[in-house]
């Protein structure tokens, strides 16, 4: 099942506990419509844990019927609630198919990554590369390299290409990670979930060269031993998980 179908039955679940909690046990708690979003934000969460939906889910069934309820009190034009809707999409687009939500890599991370680059000129990509601060960093550090990073989201795409226009070896792409080969690449750079991390080990392993070095940020690749583990200095304790897919 996926991300959004696991979602939509977790909160379909959840009203329909709260409504025959209610009408069984509690029929007065049915005439406080904010205790009862928040009793069904709590039991779809509840059902999205037991259905293993990813984590990051929880936070968003908890809310979510709560912030209907009280955005429903407000006397806002539709256009709005439109605007918002169409602005979130722009951000993180298709994360209930890609299951990679926007992560971004702060600059501690970008000069963990430019101390694993080649001494030689090389080429590098950021597979979902978000705003590409973490290439524009690498490419003022490293101008002897091409950077390219791919994102499929259009606002963290266009941000991208428009603040990396003045670097001459640093390139933005609009599209889908999945259809870049990764041949030509002495470096790949990804932080995305748990979720791509088999399939991206098992492209890297077809494509990738001996040399070629695999970087993820965060997530390790299950049931492989990486060739070394970086940990970054910064608040979130990131830990870079490098791997040589073409040399295993």
């Amino acid at each position: 099942m996926s991300p959004l179908r696991t979602a939509v039955v977790a909160q379909a679940l959840g009203a329909l506990v709260v409504f025959v909690l209610g009408r069984l046990a509690l029929p007065e708690s049915l005439t406080q419509p904010l205790l009862a979003a928040l009793a069904q934000g709590l039991f779809a969460a509840l059902i999205s844990h037991i259905l293993r939906a990813p984590v990051w889910w929880l936070p968003i069934h908890l809310v979510f019927m709560p912030m209907v309820l009280l955005a429903g009190r407000l006397d806002l034009s539709p256009i709005w609630y439109l605007g918002a809707f169409l602005c979130l999409l722009a951000i993180f687009w298709r994360t209930d198919e890609s299951r990679v939500p926007l992560y971004l890599s702060n600059a501690a991370t970008a000069a963990a990554v430019a101390a694993l680059l080649p001494t030689t000129p090389c080429e590098v990509v950021d597979l979902g590369c978000g705003d590409g601060a973490l290439l524009r960093k690498l490419a003022q550090v490293r101008p002897d390299c091409q950077f390219l990073g791919i994102e499929h989201a259009p606002l963290p795409w266009l941000w991208a290409r428009v603040a990396a226009a003045g670097l001459a070896n640093c390139r933005i792409r609009y599209g889908n990670f999945w259809r870049q080969r990764l041949g030509r690449f002495d470096v790949v750079y990804a932080f995305l979930s748990p979720a791509p991390m088999p399939e991206l080990w098992a492209r890297a392993q077809m494509e990738m060269k001996p040399t070629a070095l695999l970087v993820s940020n965060s997530f390790p690749i299950p049931k492989v031993r990486p060739a070394n583990t970086v940990e970054v200095p910064d608040r979130r304790a990131t830990r870079l998980f490098c791997y040589r897919p073409g040399g295993q």
